[in-house]
């Protein structure tokens, strides 16, 4: 097998979620006028890819060592790109929406298999060395995907968001076919979590239709029933995992202490930075009259620092401990939610959203790799990969239902810029409350 070739494949296949989940963003102002859609119609754009990315990226994984890494890595792959032509051709809202939850389940089938293959593919120094460039690729394109997708909004149509994943998809599925070697995990359990799957799809997807149908204020009966049904499926869900013999979360790795705090930190935090900064390119498009490209430019110091420092901020936890790089990377980013909530109206872009986005992503370079670190410490090696993957669909999780509850928050103001200041607020005490977390639940030495 040609290792490099997977690695190509693997990054290449990443791109395309990465890119996809930071390009939309940037053109949802765009795209809501054109479509004629709601608040909670656009929100759904977003939360019907997220929705089936977090419930099933666990499940992803899971079918990737039973039925083999290529196979199920090709498949997502696929799906993504298939369902990417439905969200370029859409004629309306609905389908657009359908064809995003398709998305997110192509998104949980490729994901867990990028990191897998190379896994497979390379050994000792030299995976090290893979996930490191994976890891470095993946930042790029996060961080061109706002720029992308605002150039392509503007220069041509928000579908061409969509349709440049088409190219990417092809060229990874003939690397696949004719460079990869099939690899899958001989002792992976015969059985899959469909239950565990159902339950947490069922769950999270009443939970966010509440919390989306009570945006503008409203609190009608049949949203509240859906919060409360989506709430005790999730609870449901756990018992679930904690007595089926294959569950798709391994219950047992919260006994320990920091991987539960890791989790419970990663899930204020990320709620904080996806609901908040889902509303960042509305405000700069309609508030302040950003062009897109220029929308999707105003979040580069955030991810540009975050790059940046990823590489030192990651031997933080092996010199001084979890606790201090994320209480204050917690702190500093609860005041970057903060400074975006303060410019009104006018003034330029470098003395209102470009000191809020510095100090957002000088916090993030100081909880994002420490995070990481600790999540993967907390457990032995053996449950490395288990571990990294509940905190990801954590992190995921986080991000979908940050964006529903805020989303009542900035639709239930008087104006859209009132809105997004109690939004961003709402952001800032989730950051003050992970900092509190980490303040009290890491221990303060190595």
């Amino acid at each position: 097998m040609k290792v490099a070739w997977v690695l190509v494949a693997a990054i290449l296949g990443s791109a395309m979620s990465f890119i996809d989940s930071t390009a939309v963003n940037v053109s949802l102002p765009v795209l809501q006028r054109e479509m004629h859609a709601t608040a909670g119609q656009t929100q759904w754009v977003i939360e019907g890819y997220a929705l089936f990315l977090s419930a099933l990226i666990l499940l992803g994984g899971a079918l990737g060592d039973l039925y083999g890494q290529r196979l199920v890595f090709a498949v997502g792959i696929a799906l993504f790109a298939a369902a990417s032509l439905g969200c370029a051709l859409a004629p309306n809202i609905a389908w657009l929406i359908a064809a995003r939850c398709v998305q997110g389940i192509g998104g949980a089938l490729a994901t867990p298999g990028s990191l897998s293959l190379i896994s497979a593919a390379y050994s000792g120094d030299a995976r090290g060395r893979a996930i490191g460039l994976w890891s470095g690729f993946s930042a790029l394109t996060s961080a061109a995907g706002p720029i992308i997708g605002g150039w392509l909004t503007q220069s041509f149509s928000w579908r061409y968001v969509f349709l440049i994943n088409l190219p990417i998809a092809a060229v990874v599925l003939l690397i696949l076919l004719f460079h990869v070697a099939e690899s899958r995990d001989e002792t992976a359990d015969r059985r899959v979590d469909v239950g565990g799957a159902t339950l947490a799809t069922v769950g999270l997807g009443l939970l966010v239709y509440g919390l989306i149908e009570m945006n503008a204020g409203r609190v009608p009966p049949f949203a509240v029933a859906a919060v409360i049904g989506g709430f005790a499926t999730l609870v449901a869900f756990v018992l679930f995992e904690r007595r089926t013999p294959d569950p798709m979360m391994r219950c047992d790795l919260f006994a320990v202490r920091n991987f539960s705090v890791s989790n419970v930190y990663t899930f204020l935090l990320y709620a904080a930075l996806g609901g908040s900064l889902y509303f960042v390119p509305f405000v700069l498009i309609n508030v302040h009259h950003y062009t897109p490209t220029a929308a999707g430019a105003a979040l580069l110091p955030f991810i540009a620092i975050m790059v940046a420092a990823s590489r030192w901020s990651g031997g933080l936890v092996g010199r001084v401990g979890p606790r201090l790089p994320m209480l204050f990377g917690a702190l500093l980013a609860g005041l970057g939610f903060v400074a975006y909530a303060v410019p009104g109206t006018d003034g330029s872009y470098w003395t209102t959203f470009f000191p809020a986005a510095t100090i957002l992503g000088l916090g993030g370079a100081l909880f994002v790799a420490p995070l990481t670190t600790t999540v993967m410490n907390s457990v032995g090696v053996e449950h490395a990969g288990v571990a990294s993957g509940i905190n990801n669909a954590v992190a995921r999780t986080a991000g979908l239902i940050g964006v529903a509850v805020l989303g009542i928050v900035a639709t239930g103001a008087p104006t859209y810029l009132d809105g997004f200041r109690g939004a961003m607020l709402g952001s800032a005490l989730l950051a003050f409350a992970a900092a509190a977390v980490a303040a009290k639940g890491f221990a303060s030495a190595r």
